[in-house]
This record gives structure tokens, C-alpha cells and sequence, in this order.
């Protein structure tokens, strides 16, 4: 089934390909891209994903990706881009067990404390990047100096081949050339570990005892204290895991641009949280959903033609997306969705370039449509953002 999918999703953007003369839609190149645009998402998505798996809302996200760009910033270049990770990784848990006392111990509304943490940790970086990157050397007050990049790797031999044939520019086959080798050329070892995550987390949420304890915390806590399950520890545990999950993602973020920057996340722990929603708090899901942003986001790097072709791809996605939800019985959803898919159909055909000011603004818009209008039959955690005191249910 989802190889299926996926053959249909690249013989539509060959078909727009060629359509459009857009050669960047399928390249090696946009590929690559992607997959470094998507890693921060995923990992800011994968820490939504535990926090609220154990009951916990988290949109203090941001706010630890934040401290993660900050670490990473602060130990990248004096160590190297692993310490930049173990760094980023280090202040993001400091964010999660800040919110995890307020909202686990101290009963805060979980908003509130997430809204304090995103208002207090840019301050914060701010006022540490003045401190330690304005006399260091290549820094400066809202930068840090140059992090080396993380190692990349690449299959010998099957690279060379499938560029071959993706120079060739044959329908589909080229396209399929070009997604491949995109993904098994100079693929940075950071996005490797950020798979690999990915897939643990799977496995540990829904393969172990301790993953099972963790998730009844967020669908039924008092049932399962009656279980003898400490649930104040489990619902820590996850707050925590998110809190280095997000940290994780900022400090990718930093070490693949190559530096620490004031304001670098753009709001990427929010996009990941509706990532997370898209993927139904499922690791499979919410990576589809960052690889969305991915895309996107690099086809915005690529410039307004690029952007252009892209109004053809979405008009496309919401039609199939209005024709879903309409076998689905959401007809007011699908009728949105095929009228905005119309709208952009109109505007690809009427257009001949998409204006300058809004190429930035393309992979939001693209991807908050396709997320909020492609999401059904979803099931949050129950008890996600409930209130627990220990001892209520007796």
C-alpha cells in the first residue's frame, strides 16, 4: 500500500516535472535539501509525540529547540559538531524538566507553562550569545562562530549511476534516479540518527513494558496507578525525552547551517507540533509530515520557479485530498479542499512566476493547508493536558 503511494506521488511530480519544465522537483539536489530541512521538524514532532504519549502537552517546543541551537552553538565550535549534538541535547532536557516541575508537580496549565517556556528561553539564549559569541572569534551578539559540519556518507558506485541516469531526464525513471540518489548521497550522519530515532521510538512506545506504562500515563493514569505504575516518574520520563528530543532538533539545526543564530528555529517547534497531529501521534506519521516541510522548504530554496510548479502540485494534493475526505463523509472539508485546490490550479495556469515576497512564506502555507485539511480519524492520548493529581481516582 504505501509502496503504491509512494509510485503514485513521483509519477505525479514527473508528470508536473515535465509539465512545468521544473527539473528541480525531482533532483538529487532537492532531495538532499529536504531531508536536512526535515530533520529539526521531525525531531521537534518526536518530542511532541512523547510528551503528550505520557499526558503532557509540550508547545514549549520552540523554546527548547531554542536552548538547542544555543548548546549546540556553544560547544560546535569549540568541539566539534558532536558536542554540539550532546550539548543541544543537554540544554533541551534542562527545558523539558523545567516544564515537567511545573506542570507534573506544581499542576500548572501545561499552555502556560509551554507559552513561558518559548517566551523565556530566546531571552535567554539571547542574553548568552552576548555573553559568550560577541568577543569570540568569527562571533558576534545574536551569532556564534563556524560549527564544523557532521560527517556525510555516501554509497560508492550507486551514486555515480543513478546520476547518470537522472541526467538523462526520462519520465519517471529519471525521477526515481534522482529521489534515490538523493538518498544515498553525502546524507549527513545526523539525518542517519535522526531515523534511527525515529524507529526506536516506535519500538520502545509500542514494543516494551516500559513504553506501555508510559502511554497508559496519557490515556488513563488513574487506571494506571491502580496498576501500582508511578505515574508522576513516567509522565517526568517523557517530559524529559521530549525535552531532549527537541534540543536535539535545534542542534541539528544549528550544526547544518553551520552556525548558532538569533531567531534560527522560524518557528519549527510549532510546525512540528502539527506534524505530530498529521502523523496521529504515530513516528511513521509525523515523519511524513516533516518530510512534507522538507520538501517545501527546499523547493523554496530553489527559487520562484521552483515555487511555481509547486502551486501545480498542491492544486493536485487537495483535489485527492477533497476526493478522500468525500468518500470519507467529511463533505464540507472536501468541498474546501477541492475549491482551494482549484484556486491554486487557477493560479499556476494564470501565473507565470510566483511573487518574490511570498516564495519564503511557501512551505507554511503548504504545509499548514495539506495538514489541516488531509488530518482525519484522529485520536490524541486521552488524557493529554487532563490535570493528574496522585491518589484522585480513589
Amino acid at each position: 500500500m504505501y509502496f503504491l503511494i509512494a509510485v503514485a506521488a513521483v509519477l505525479v511530480l514527473s508528470a508536473v516535472r515535465v509539465l512545468a519544465g521544473a527539473t528541480d522537483l525531482t533532483s538529487s539536489g532537492t532531495v538532499q535539501a529536504a531531508l536536512t530541512a526535515a530533520v529539526p521538524l521531525a525531531m521537534a514532532a518526536l518530542a511532541g509525540m512523547w510528551a503528550e504519549r505520557g499526558g503532557v502537552v509540550n508547545i514549549g517546543l520552540e523554546g527548547m529547540m531554542v536552548l538547542g541551537t544555543f548548546g549546540a552553538g556553544y560547544a560546535g565550535y569549540q568541539w566539534g559538531p558532536w558536542a554540539a549534538v550532546a550539548f543541544g541535547l543537554l540544554l533541551g532536557v534542562v527545558g523539558g524538566l523545567l516544564h515537567a516541575v511545573a506542570t507534573v508537580s506544581f499542576g500548572v496549565d501545561h499552555i502556560i507553562s509551554g507559552v513561558a517556556i518559548n517566551l523565556l528561553a530566546p531571552g535567554a539564549a539571547l542574553f548568552l550569545s552576548k555573553l559568550y559569541f560577541a568577543d569570540a572569534p568569527g562571533g558576534g551578539q545574536k551569532q556564534s562562530p563556524r560549527i564544523a559540519d557532521a560527517p556525510k556518507v555516501t554509497v560508492p558506485g550507486l551514486s555515480d549511476v543513478l546520476g547518470t541516469v537522472e541526467g538523462k531526464h526520462w519520465f519517471f525513471v529519471s525521477d526515481v534516479a534522482g529521489v534515490l540518489r538523493g538518498l544515498v548521497t553525502e546524507v549527513s550522519l545526523l539525518t542517519v540518527l535522526a531515523a534511527l530515532l525515529i524507529v526506536w521510538s516506535g519500538w520502545v512506545l509500542w514494543r516494551t513494558p516500559f513504553g506501555l506504562r508510559l502511554r497508559s500515563c496519557g490515556e488513563a493514569p488513574t487506571a494506571a496507578e491502580s496498576l501500582g505504575v508511578n505515574v508522576y516518574r513516567y509522565k517526568y520520563l517523557a517530559v524529559i525525552a521530549s525535552g531532549g528530543f527537541a534540543g536535539l532538533g535545534g542542534a541539528f539545526l544549528a550544526v547544518s547551517s553551520g552556525q548558532f543564530r538569533d531567531g534560527q528555529t522560524g518557528g519549527r517547534g510549532f510546525i512540528g507540533l502539527a506534524a505530530m497531529i498529521f502523523g496521529n501521534w504515530r513516528p511513521g506519521g509525523l515523519a511524513t509530515g516533516a518530510t512534507l516541510f522538507g520538501y517545501t522548504d527546499a523547493l523554496a530554496l530553489r527559487g520562484s520557479a521552483a515555487v511555481h510548479a509547486l502551486l501545480l502540485l498542491l492544486g493536485i494534493a487537495l483535489v485527492v485530498v477533497a476526493v478522500v475526505q468525500y468518500r470519507s463523509g467529511h463533505h464540507v472539508l472536501s468541498a474546501v479542499a477541492a475549491a482551494l485546490g482549484v484556486l491554486f490550479g487557477y493560479w499556476y495556469f494564470a501565473s507565470d512566476e510566483v511573487p518574490a515576497e511570498l516564495v519564503g512564506a511557501a512551505p507554511y502555507v503548504v504545509t499548514l493547508l495539506v495538514l489541516g485539511l488531509a488530518s482525519q480519524r484522529l485520536r490524541p492520548p486521552r488524557m493529554a493536558g487532563e490535570p493528574y493529581r496522585k491518589g484522585q481516582g480513589k
